[in-house]
């Protein structure tokens, strides 16, 4: 018990050196002048996203998002924008890959109670502070199997990200990412997709999920979700203490597999562990069923509700913001 206090002490003051350390970097990066106007533009944004986002109006939530996209973009172009964290601009994800490397935004519009629009926004760290970025457009509805397309350049299966994974094969990076999909009147789902960048440095989402180890062996797919009740709590994040997805195993609750909105956690858990360029399925990763409440988690980006912590996530993020391309795991 002791060393695991004392390892947790350690961790937190290490947090705490790591943004102390991003914070300095970053004022000395951007110049005051840059940092004058990064300012400005954030308090335009700031304003602009609550209305997108709030807005009881579709009308309203439209007219912001076509505000803010142009903003946003402008914002980016200023010089050394990257270091920026737009702590401010509430609403939209805002995540630094592990290495440092570029940093992922993502958000959604809700159009109405049955659609909405998923968005996005690549920034890759570059040596002269000027912006290389690809802008990410959902394009779930016109295609035709989700679990088995590659997307590349500003193509996207859409979600909000909240949790970022690097891993590595034969020398090349693999960013896992997770996220949530809030489009749909009665359900939910949340992905895991894989991200690397091809010899272009364009980017190219879709990887590896194996299933080679279950009894009832299917097809690798390129992406994995679930999809669950709209009010239920499901877990689907890293346990860096297992090296595993974790992830809730979902049962329907009314005995009906084919409607997805009829899914919530039954106790048990299901995995993926990172193999040989792959995730590969671990069907039960307990031998045991955990009691509410006891999931092994470690340091969850989303609450109870499935609602993301802005704290955890910046905090997160901001960790990966001062670590150097190449790093380690």
């Amino acid at each position: 018990m002791l060393n695991s206090v004392k390892k947790s002490i350690l961790s937190f003051l290490t947090v705490i050196v790591l943004l102390i350390s991003s914070i300095q970097g970053s004022s000395q990066l951007i110049s005051k002048t840059d940092k004058k106007t990064l300012e400005v533009k954030e308090d335009s944004l700031q304003q602009i996203a609550r209305f997108m986002i709030l807005d009881t109006l579709e009308a309203g939530r439209l007219l912001a998002y076509k505000d803010f996209v142009p903003t946003f973009i402008r914002a980016l172009q200023v010089k050394n924008s990257f270091y920026y964290p737009f702590d401010s601009v509430l609403g939209i994800s805002k995540l630094y890959a592990p290495d440092s490397s570029f940093r992922i935004f993502t958000w959604y519009v809700e159009i109405d109670d049955y659609s909405g629009w998923q968005r996005g926004f690549i920034q890759m760290r570059t040596p002269d502070g000027s912006l290389k970025g690809f802008r990410l457009l959902d394009k779930s509805e016109w295609t035709d199997n989700a679990y088995t397309a590659i997307c590349r350049d500003t193509s996207w299966i859409g979600a909000v990200y909240y949790n970022i994974i690097k891993t590595q094969y034969q020398g090349k990076n693999y960013y896992t990412l997770l996220g949530i999909d809030h489009e749909g009147l009665r359900s939910k789902k949340k992905w895991i997709d894989v991200l690397t960048f091809d010899d272009k440095k364009r980017p190219v989402f879709g990887g590896g999920f194996s299933f080679k180890e279950d009894s009832l062996r299917k097809p690798t797919q390129t992406r994995f979700s679930i999809e669950y009740k709209k009010e239920a709590t499901t877990y689907v994040n890293y346990e860096p203490d297992l090296k595993l997805i974790l992830l809730d195993h979902l049962i329907s609750e009314t005995d009906e597999p084919d409607f997805p909105w009829t899914y919530v956690p039954d106790g048990d858990y299901e995995g993926f562990k990172w193999q040989n360029g792959q995730w590969v399925h671990v069907n039960k990763v307990f031998n045991f069923k955990l009691e509410d409440g006891q999931a092994p988690v470690g340091d969850p980006l989303l609450d109870f509700k499935g609602n993301r912590n802005e704290e955890k996530l910046k905090q997160k993020s901001d960790v990966n913001k001062v670590k150097k391309p190449g790093g380690g795991d």
